[in-house]
């Protein structure tokens, strides 16, 4: 842990409360990044009680941070159907607690992303609802055949909100922001604000004056 974080705990708490508090932040510290170091992440941190499964097929940069109760999974077979997924995330990704990403095809996140909690990333459902072979309502959703009509790629510099569901096929550009409780349905360019169910553009960057702008 840094000395200056060292210092602002002490600063706040009691001196028996500030050493507990240190204690306990080294041993998370330690622990997180020997979990990432087991699923082969470089120079990251993994919180407690997360769950990371298909690691062949999950590619990431250094210095990646994600909270406690993360499941990110890269899903080769399911019910006896074979994928090929591939999960790619940047450096410099940070998350907070109970991230979800499940992938059966691709799922791209670029550099520097900053992710709330309760974010969930897919690329498929359970069942097919367009085209000639759709899944029956009899059927026990849990049986239906994960269906992936495209893979999710989010650019980098992307700060997505607590709670957001992304479900591809879905193509986010670099430097967007996505508001609290949004759900993405469509593509989003590169930097603008995007919120509501379904999210739509509140907002655009304009480079040549420096600010957010209202969309009208």
């Amino acid at each position: 842990m840094p000395l200056s974080k060292i210092l602002r705990l002490a600063a706040q708490e009691r001196p028996v409360a500030s050493f507990f508090r240190i204690i306990s932040r080294v041993y998370d510290r330690l622990r997180g990044g020997l979990a990432a170091s087991v699923v082969g992440w470089p120079e990251s941190y993994l919180g407690a009680g997360s769950v990371v499964r298909g690691t062949r097929s999950i590619f990431v940069g250094k210095n990646i941070s994600v909270g406690r109760y993360a499941w990110i999974e890269a899903l080769s077979g399911n019910n006896g159907h074979k994928f090929s997924p591939v999960i790619k995330i940047g450096q410099g990704f940070c998350a907070s607690e109970r991230l979800h990403i499940s992938a059966i095809n691709q799922i791209q996140i670029g550099d520097n992303c900053l992710f709330g909690s309760c974010v969930y990333v897919s690329d498929h459902n359970h069942g097919s609802y367009k085209g000639k072979e759709q899944s029956h309502p009899s059927e026990p959703p849990i049986q239906r055949k994960l269906v992936s009509l495209g893979p999710v790629v989010i650019g980098s510099n992307v700060w997505i909100g607590d709670n957001v569901v992304i479900v591809g096929p879905i193509q986010i550009g670099n430097g967007v922001v996505i508001g609290a409780n949004s759900v993405v349905t469509r593509d989003i360019p590169d930097a603008v604000m995007v919120a509501g169910i379904p999210a739509k553009v509140i907002k655009r960057f304009n480079s040549e004056s420096g600010q957010w702008q209202n969309e009208l």
